[in-house]
């Protein structure tokens, strides 16, 4: 099965910036490209939330409000790891982070494989 391993979170002030990365491994061999990959954020008693996402079919990236403008989806297939550069941190991004993958073609089908989160606190 695909494993999915978060690493890079940790304390940093409001206004800091901070790049997680996910690496994926897989027996079979497939190169992280071939699923649907998204990053994704709980915090704690709250509902985890899509951040962005990059569709297997047409390669295309979303991003939810959360994200958009301040964090960007990096990705490095032939390492088969995907960042996620966080700039402009504020206090209410406190959350695990989480990478994941899906088969489905598109976002919009959900994710098959999770990591297990990386915490990223947000404090002076």
């Amino acid at each position: 099965q695909l494993q999915l391993v978060e690493s890079g979170g940790k304390l940093v002030q409001p206004g800091g910036s901070l790049r997680l990365s996910c690496v994926a491994s897989e027996a079979s061999g497939r190169r992280f490209d071939y699923y649907t990959i998204g990053w994704f954020r709980q915090a704690p008693g709250k509902e985890r939330e899509e951040l962005a996402c990059i569709s297997r079919s047409d390669n295309s990236i979303t991003y939810t409000e959360s994200a958009l403008g301040r964090f960007t989806f990096v990705k490095n297939i032939l390492q088969n790891t995907v960042f996620l550069q966080m700039n402009n941190l504020k206090p209410e991004d406190t959350a695990v982070y989480y990478c994941a993958a899906g088969t489905g073609g598109y976002c919009k089908y959900g994710m098959d494989y999770w990591g297990k989160g990386t915490l990223v606190t947000v404090s002076s």
